[in-house]
């Protein structure tokens, strides 16, 4: 590195360590008030946007046109043991049985979307704020570990958009413990299941960016993960039947499998014991 170079860099260093508890407190203060006014901005568009995001997005679960269930029947075609998805008849009509929940539902599904889309630059605006107490040998990993959070959290959104939630949704909203019940979904259940379903699974795919952190911490090493690989199977197997109720293995495989993966790249990405 060239001398002019480092001197900019100590001079950066040295600036930082000026600032007192009340500065840092300020611009951590401006942060979260531009990170408040694009939220605002995204769920006014959020909310205005949402009848037809609703109807194409949201509620395609309900209905066989959804494209996760034309997929699956044309893969059904060619593999036997897949789920039975050839049924075009299905549709479930969500109902309403409280006055205010359409107008409440309106605006937290607005809110909750404008949440998703604007996590890259709520993780931007953090990056800024802790770059200045960084090393500049740290800067190049933490922004590494950033940019995968954003992408895994993504990913996690994307999975239970399109596998997870559909065949819970669909499982439960078909089964019947009598035939002279009818299944009548409202509003309020579909949407908790629907927006719980889509976060955890956004929140899990988090799990190796945890698993790196608490190892750059020192509190995590590769062999404790390796030692206790058959225990986490164990737990992953339970996680993913609760996960998803339904009783046929390729449902159970098809949570599980995700989820060992994260297990088996965290142990990838933590460091082993020292000593």
């Amino acid at each position: 590195m060239s001398e002019k170079g480092t001197d900019n860099i100590r001079s950066a260093a040295d600036e930082d360590s000026r600032m007192s508890f009340w500065d840092h407190l300020e611009v951590l203060r401006w942060a979260l008030i531009r990170i408040a006014a694009v939220l605002v901005v995204l769920v006014v568009a959020s909310f205005l946007a949402m009848p037809h995001i609703f109807d194409t997005l949201i509620l395609g679960p309900a209905s066989s046109d959804f494209f996760v269930y034309k997929w699956f029947a044309s893969l059904g075609r060619a593999i036997p043991f897949l789920p039975d998805f050839s049924d075009d008849g299905f549709h479930v009509d969500i109902i309403n049985i409280n006055v205010a929940s359409q107008f409440m539902t309106h605006i937290s599904t607005s809110f909750w979307l404008s949440l998703v889309l604007l996590f890259p630059y709520i993780v931007y605006e953090l990056w800024k704020f802790v770059r200045p107490a960084l090393y500049p040998s740290e800067k190049a990993a933490m922004s590494r570990a950033f940019l995968s959070g954003t992408f895994m959290f993504y990913l996690g959104c994307a999975v239970g958009y399109c596998l997870i939630f559909p065949f819970m949704f669909r499982f439960l909203a078909e089964y019947q413990v009598s035939q002279d019940i009818v299944n009548q979904i409202s509003l309020n259940s579909y949407m908790n299941n629907f927006l719980g379903m889509v976060f955890i699974m956004g929140v899990v795919f988090e799990l190796p960016l945890l698993a790196w952190l608490l190892s750059r911490l020192g509190i995590l090493h590769r062999e404790f993960l390796r030692q206790y690989r058959r225990h986490a199977v164990v737990v992953l197997l339970i996680l993913a039947a609760v996960i998803t109720p339904t009783g046929d293995p390729f449902s159970l495989m098809l949570v599980f499998v995700p989820l060992y993966l994260l297990y088996e790249l965290s142990i990838r990405l933590v460091r082993p014991e020292e000593g």
